[in-house]
């Protein structure tokens, strides 16, 4: 049965940060946008799924209330100050994305707001995940260090990492989704977003190995880890081809093969490890009475029906959308 979560947490966190990272990273862009009506088109191309999309974060906190619930107290302790931000920022946002519309002489404020929530949300998400591979300040199962133990310069540029990352999988969905002139901004700003991730990237694999962080030894033990970043590469490599011929929903999914692989490098470097390398997936478990009770509600009902959802929601808001189909 903890296979079986497992798995499923790592399909959910996949999902969230896909989903919500294009609608977070169209809120990256919007600032570039060069008119009111290219930002309302680069809005309108979110606007159906924004709301839905975060169903998936949700999951991801009741999973590990549930059924890891070391890792979610380690989790809490240790990010409570940016866990705090992050929902407020996401809150924000959601606030902003619906008052524009009806604002007049105070939609500029409601646009910054929007643009403010999606860079807070997004690279708090990225300080988490480089905490997490630096490492945090653990004694046994405990988390002992304070409320900035997770201040490092390595989750700091990780934050920015995301940034880039989101961004680029918000031009992406710009590319399949918008029109004209909002289509043109996500190819133009893709090979310059990639460029950046990827000398982030680089960065990080240097910062990693000068401070000869924990997992560069699982590096040096199983070098066919380094398959998953060469994936990306050429996922990379694809993208830019794909932008050239103007392909219009290639560039999308190579973002999310880039993730994809991305995801897989931390999976296959930190497992059994949820807490890197402090707390594993058997040791963080619940008792499996509770597995099984979650299982039969969560596992059976809630997870397809909120895939279910998701897929119907794609589907029926499927093609482009211009500003006038904006939906709030």
């Amino acid at each position: 049965m903890i296979t079986f979560w497992t798995f499923v947490l790592a399909v959910t966190i996949f999902l969230y940060v896909i989903l919500d990272g294009f609608d977070l990273g169209v809120g990256l862009l919007t600032p570039l946008a060069r008119s009111e009506a290219q930002r309302s088109g680069m809005i309108a191309a979110i606007a159906p799924v924004w709301d839905g999309n975060e169903t998936w974060l949700v999951l991801n906190g009741a999973i590990l209330f549930a059924i890891f619930p070391l890792t979610y107290a380690t989790l809490l302790s240790a990010f409570y100050l940016p866990v705090i931000f992050m929902l407020g920022a996401l809150i924000f946002r959601g606030v902003a994305f619906e008052f524009r519309e009806k604002a007049e002489r105070t939609r500029g404020f409601w646009d910054g707001a929007f643009v403010a929530g999606s860079y807070v949300a997004t690279f708090i998400q990225g300080v988490a995940v480089g905490a997490l591979a630096h490492g945090l300040p653990m004694d046994n199962l405990s988390y002992v260090g304070g409320a900035f133990g997770w201040f490092s310069p390595f989750a700091l540029l990780s934050g920015v990492g995301l940034c880039l990352g989101y961004a680029l999988l918000g031009a992406g969905w710009l590319i399949y989704k918008a029109h004209h002139d909002v289509q043109d901004l996500g190819f133009r700003l893709t090979p310059p977003l990639l460029t950046a991730l990827f000398l982030v990237l680089a960065l990080l694999f240097g910062l990693a190995l000068t401070q000869e962080l924990p997992v560069t030894l699982r590096w040096r033990e199983h070098p066919l880890l380094y398959l998953f970043p060469l994936i990306g590469v050429f996922l990379g490599g694809l993208l830019l081809t794909a932008v050239r011929a103007r392909l219009e929903l290639a560039p999308f999914l190579c973002g999310v093969g880039l993730f994809a692989a991305a995801m897989a490098t931390l999976s296959a470097s930190f497992y059994p490890y949820m807490i890197p390398f402090a707390i594993t997936t058997a040791q963080a478990a619940a008792a499996p009475a509770a597995q099984t009770f979650m299982f039969w509600g969560a596992g059976v009902f809630i997870l397809p029906l909120t895939l279910a959802y998701t897929l119907v929601i794609y589907f029926v808001f499927k093609g482009k959308v211009g500003v006038q189909e904006t939906i709030y």
